[in-house]
């Protein structure tokens, strides 16, 4: 992604802040690691450092982490499935705590009804005025 094409995109990740910590990180990083898929073009080159040994890229935008409690996910999801064609929009249930392969995720998230999903969190990346709209009003997770 160059920096015309990233000019107007903004990522954001909103976490549920009555999370302990432990869960906290995780859905950070599994997010995180989501929007690295969607995205590859976040992600800078290796570059070197003063020794002249390459340090891994790490992502050119910053991505704030936000928080909300179980409920405002809940609704903050319904809200954004209508704006999925301009929005990608990664979210991660409760399913992924009480399963142990992506598989038993899958069968937990295919059978489980959308109204009694519990959002851990959700990580949605697209133009800076919709992804505003969504979460400028929410305060970053500290």
């Amino acid at each position: 992604m160059t920096d015309t094409e990233t000019a107007d995109l903004k990522c954001v990740i909103v976490i549920d802040a009555n999370l302990p910590t432990g869960p906290i990180a995780n859905t950070a990083a599994v997010l995180a690691l989501s929007l690295g898929k969607a995205f590859p073009g976040l992600i800078g080159d290796s570059l070197p450092d003063n020794s002249g040994h390459l340090r891994a890229g790490i992502t050119t935008t910053p991505i704030p982490i936000l928080r909300a409690d179980g409920a405002r996910l809940r609704n903050l999801r319904g809200e954004l499935k209508e704006h999925e064609p301009q929005l990608t929009v990664i979210d991660l249930t409760s399913a992924t705590m009480t399963t142990k392969s992506y598989e038993a995720y899958a069968e937990k998230l295919q059978s489980t009804p959308v109204d009694e999903l519990e959002y851990l969190g959700i990580a949605l990346c697209g133009p800076k005025k919709t992804v505003n709209k969504f979460t400028g009003n929410l305060g970053l997770l500290r």
